[in-house]
């Protein structure tokens, strides 16, 4: 684990550079060309690149060398940030767009890489824990990088922010490249990844064998819808609470979240260890009902308190799904896990965009609490429903298993 947690380290390093460049671009590109529309567009270019780039990465990672293409990956944002510096002022809006598409093609590419090899670089066995470190170290680099985004812009500029940005990812790069990991597996067959054919045909055999894996990706989707609700919903729901002081509510709810969330990322990587197959799943379901019934609650007006508490329980659970599902989808055959993460991270930035669009349709013409409760609803009902044909599923096994255990014969042996 020496050599991951250095991993986790230049990880951490471009993630916070990552959420820098966030801020700052966005804020950027309407500074240069003083339209909204530009702005929505270049949010929109980078977000439909993050979800094309999903499935051409599942691809990529399951047929080259993970570890040259996370390198290559921060090397060519690094890159693409430099040109952006040395351009004349009247090619940077181009360049704004050339930068949108390769940020968001590789970081996805780098995000689905990374997960893929985990389980080679620790153990399978270590995969829950080292899941929880680099968690961890990404939600340490969004709070960094969204707090010291405004002051980094307003005290040094948007050259010094991208130059920091290109930094980070030269670091993370280095440190990358240096690192004595394995990140394919060295099993006969294991390496190969690709069968060749259609990309749409790949994954439908993909999914066709790992049907619950599927259900656990759609909940994900759904889960992605949700949460672009809240995020939406927050500062309407802020201004109502005081309209004086609008940003105390937001600052109160995602600290307290954030506290929850990475406390209970370390608590997870440490306390579940390897997970069964069913297991695995139902924690999943059943944290991802916990974590939308518990945003809910937060828009509910209830007292600070209780709005404190149902905020870090939010938290808590926002954590403990995301290990839970990373380790699971992490116990797919390595041939099978970067397609499995690439159509994982197509997935939720679909649910996350379509539910940014409808949420801030809907909040036109409703409170907050009704879209967030409509938009968190559809995912209980969802993940109520698989609980459901889990538990059944479960049922059905035992007593199969009890029959079997008794002697009785089944329809089959008795026909046989």
């Amino acid at each position: 684990m020496g050599h991951f947690r250095l991993l986790v380290i230049g990880n951490g390093i471009s993630a916070y550079g990552s959420y820098l460049n966030m801020v700052a671009l966005n804020v950027f590109v309407y500074h240069v060309t003083g339209s909204a529309l530009t702005a929505g567009l270049f949010m929109a270019v980078r977000l439909l690149t993050s979800v094309a780039s999903g499935f051409v990465s599942g691809r990529l990672v399951s047929r080259h060398d993970r570890k040259l293409l996370m390198t290559g990956a921060d090397l060519t944002q690094a890159t693409a940030l430099l040109l952006l510096l040395l351009a004349p002022d009247g090619a940077r809006v181009g360049l704004l767009f050339a930068l949108a598409v390769v940020t968001g093609a590789c970081s996805t590419l780098s995000q689905v890489a990374l997960r893929s090899s985990v389980p080679e670089i620790v153990g399978a066995e270590h995969r829950a824990r080292a899941n929880g470190l680099l968690v961890t170290g990404r939600s340490l680099a969004m709070i960094a990088g969204f707090a010291s985004s405004g002051v980094v812009v307003a005290r040094f500029g948007y050259t010094t922010a991208f130059a920091l940005d290109a930094v980070t990812f030269v670091v993370s790069a280095t440190i990358l490249f240096l690192l004595p990991v394995r990140t394919r597996s060295a099993a006969p067959g294991e390496a190969a990844g690709d069968s060749g054919g259609s990309l749409l045909s790949a994954y439908r055999a993909l999914l066709g064998a790992a049907p619950l894996l599927a259900v656990m990706i759609v909940v994900r989707a759904v889960d992605g819808l949700g949460s672009s609700s809240h995020n939406v919903a927050l500062p309407i729901h802020s201004s109502d609470l005081d309209p004086g002081h609008p940003a105390t509510f937001i600052s109160q709810f995602w600290a307290t979240w954030a506290i929850g969330n990475i406390v209970m990322q370390q608590l997870s990587g440490r306390l579940l260890g390897r997970s069964g197959r069913t297991a695995g799943e139902r924690a999943f379901i059943v944290g991802s009902c916990v974590m939308s019934a518990a945003f809910i609650v937060v828009f509910t007006g209830l007292p600070t308190v209780l709005t404190v508490v149902a905020a870090l329980v939010a938290g808590m659970a926002d954590g403990f799904t995301e290990i839970v599902y990373v380790s699971r989808l992490q116990a797919a055959p390595d041939a099978q896990r970067g397609r499995l993460f690439g159509l994982s991270a197509s997935a939720e930035n679909i649910g996350f965009g379509l539910g940014m669009i409808l949420s801030a349709a809907f909040l036109d013409h409703f409170a907050p609490l009704p879209v967030v409760a409509f938009f968190h609803g559809l995912a209980i009902v969802l993940c109520a429903v698989v609980l459901a044909v889990l538990f059944r599923r479960g049922r059905k096994e035992a007593r199969h298993e009890a029959t079997a255990d008794r002697g009785v014969p089944t329809a089959e042996g008795h026909n046989a």
